[in-house]
């Protein structure tokens, strides 16, 4: 071998050497900096929120890390196949691109259809937890959706109804003090009673019998799970346009126009306020939309949001 041949060959394999190593401390650094960040949050709905932001995000970040120093250290075995030829040399770097490209496909099917289960979990955990009140010590108690419900303004309800939004509130019972905490994204997934991962979601809708101020309608949702592709249809009655009075409550007519289509995926929906104030709104079904129009108060909506 010549000598500008075997200084390339010693390059190339420190190179990947002291790469991979790169690689490798890289992924555990992504890793720590993430759990000493959540582990540093003394909240437990900060934790949730930054759990289910993040985590998924830095686990697919150290996976990524972890395929290219697989890639890297795979290449740095069998020094001596450049000395039996290039073409042995480039078959190894043939394989360590596919192997390192498997691991990669593996670990985001993990990170797709497994992870967000494990995390659904331990989202659970977070957001049920008891809370504690911090004046008196004592554990607070969750309240139901029937008895928040005194707790939350005419626009929260609004929210919680058109599952754009969830609210919890904790009570003290000695005190009365109350802590409501708002998480988003309530129903954008549902666990799959065939596979049992969080990833049954809605398709669409189907009005089957449009709703009249004399006869109830029927909504039917169909469902599919992304991982198992488990289709499931749900059939919900839809409340007669008038009130026991007789009086019909409003609706705005783009809401009455879409629930009569026969098909719908998906609605989004922006308020303007008078002052500037833009709200976004995102519906899965024509029922929350109309739901949601039906109760809605602007001037009790929390604009911050």
């Amino acid at each position: 071998m010549s000598e500008s041949l075997q200084n390339f060959v010693d390059l190339w394999h420190v190179s990947m050497f002291y790469g991979s190593l790169v690689a490798l401390l890289a992924a555990i650094i992504v890793l720590v900096i993430y759990y000493a960040q959540y582990l540093g949050l003394k909240n437990l709905k900060e934790k949730y929120d930054f759990a289910s932001l993040n985590e998924i995000k830095k686990h697919r970040t150290m996976h990524i890390l972890l395929a290219i120093a697989l890639g890297m250290y795979l290449n740095t075995l069998r020094p001596d196949l450049l000395e039996k030829g290039f073409v042995l040399f480039f078959i190894r770097l043939s394989v360590t691109i596919v192997a390192a490209t498997i691991y990669g496909y593996v670990a985001s099917l993990v990170m797709k259809f497994y992870y967000p289960t494990k995390l659904a979990k331990k989202l659970n955990r977070l957001r049920y937890t008891p809370r504690i009140h911090e004046a008196s010590g004592n554990k607070m108690k969750l309240l139901s959706e029937e008895e928040e419900d005194a707790y939350l303004d005419e626009g929260q309800q609004a929210e919680e109804d058109a599952f754009a939004v969830d609210y919890d509130v904790w009570i003290d019972a000695e005190s009365g003090d109350t802590k409501v905490e708002k998480y988003m994204g309530y129903l954008t997934a549902l666990e799959c009673d065939r596979c049992g991962f969080y990833t049954l979601k809605v398709e669409k809708e189907e009005i089957e019998k449009v709703a009249t101020e004399f006869e109830e309608g029927e909504l039917v949702t169909h469902y599919k799970c992304s991982y198992c592709n488990r289709i499931k249809r749900q059939s919900k009655v839809i409340g007669k346009k008038g009130g026991s009075s007789g009086a019909k409550t409003e609706t705005p007519e783009f809401v009455e126009q879409i629930a009569t289509t026969s098909s719908v995926t998906h609605i989004h929906v922006e308020v303007h306020g008078s002052n500037g104030e833009v709200l976004n709104y995102e519906f899965q079904t024509t029922h929350q939309a109309e739901t949601f129009f039906r109760e809605f108060d602007f001037s009790k909506v929390d604009h911050s949001r």
